[in-house]
């Protein structure tokens, strides 16, 4: 099956049942995560401060978005059964300055005072695996908060390729339950590689292509040559891409992110090529501005790993739950396992 088919399959939103649990979706993004657990069945609202990504959100799923900067007194005005987000990653990632909680754009005081008020049944995160190294004590703290809460705290780094998406991209997801729960296991053991993905568009020039300048090439080969990189930083179209983030889908020579034709020239992703590698399905349209657009896809979730984690969640939410002893049993147990992975 050809991957633009596999991904329209996979996707295809489904209708919620009329007992649907209630997903609430903060720091939302453009819905890549809430695309996931529509495909499921699960009603999604969404909460998300810009106005680009809100508007895509709507534009594409079914449930709303609600475009607004969230805090810790914010009333959702629904009771959720489920809570799911991303809060911003800047403070934990690598590439940034991993102030952690001291960043003021830090999302994990909203997202803990959301559950400790609503207390759903079940509550997940994603973030950068950056969280796990100078945030790691950080981490920690969120895990005994929500224990205190009454939940089990399991965390797990994902790999984006083991799900079908064609994109080395791993991420920390942390889930809050009260039993029942398992990780996705992933299931492609052969990656989509990137030609695969984009197909026909790897080998067209759209209109109003961009290409890397003379100057652009130059700086391009100096920075390969002073890093000693062995093999140039574009996009291979016989591996799955790497990472995909804000800066390489958007900054002045697509690190990364370009595709090299056999004329020699260097030309930019569009915003459609980036959401393939995204794993979004060519029926999901962005909004805003091009920079935005590369914005709203390199935060999101990709969609065909949100979907793995909503079957779990699904599985989990219907099972049956822990007593408060096994419940504290399990948290020193787990706490254990992080403090070797931490260390």
């Amino acid at each position: 099956m050809k991957f633009l088919d596999y991904l329209r399959e996979e996707l295809e939103p489904q209708g919620p049942s009329p007992v649907a649990p209630l997903v609430i979706d903060l720091f939302a993004g453009c819905g890549g995560l809430a695309l996931g657990f529509e495909a499921v069945g699960f009603e999604t609202i969404g909460f998300e401060m810009a106005e680009d990504a809100c508007e895509t959100y709507a534009e594409n799923l079914r449930g709303e978005c609600n475009c607004v900067t969230l805090t810790k007194e914010t009333d959702l005005k629904v009771a959720p059964d489920i809570v799911i987000g991303g809060p911003p990653c800047q403070p934990f990632s690598v590439g940034g300055l991993q102030m952690g909680s001291d960043d003021p754009r830090d999302g994990f005081p909203v997202f803990l005072a959301c559950i400790e008020k609503y207390n759903p049944k079940i509550a997940m995160f994603e973030n950068v695996r950056g969280m796990l190294y100078k945030g790691r004590h950080y981490l920690a703290d969120i895990a005994q908060f929500l224990e205190k809460l009454g939940y089990i705290v399991e965390t797990q780094i994902l790999q984006a390729i083991h799900f079908g998406v064609p994109q080395k991209r791993e991420r920390l997801f942390v889930v809050a339950h009260r039993g029942n729960w398992s990780f996705p296991q992933g299931t492609f053991f052969q990656p989509v590689t990137a030609g695969e993905a984009l197909a026909e568009l790897a080998y067209s020039i759209p209109e109003n292509a961009k290409f890397l300048t003379p100057s652009m090439d130059r700086y391009v080969a100096n920075y390969e040559r002073a890093s000693q990189c062995v093999r140039p930083r574009d996009l291979h179209l016989n591996q799955p891409a790497r990472t995909l983030t804000c800066r390489n889908l958007n900054g002045a020579t697509g690190d990364m992110m370009r595709i090299k034709l056999k004329d020699g020239r260097r030309r930019r992703l569009t915003v459609r090529e980036s959401a393939r590698l995204q794993g979004f399905p060519d029926w999901f349209r962005f909004c805003g501005t091009e920079g935005s657009q590369f914005n709203q896809i390199g935060n999101a979730v990709p969609p065909l790993l949100a979907k793995a984690l909503a079957i779990e969640v699904r599985k989990c939410y219907d099972g049956p739950e822990h007593s408060r002893v096994e419940i504290d049993r399990i948290n020193r147990k787990h706490q254990q396992v992080l403090q070797l992975e931490m260390f």
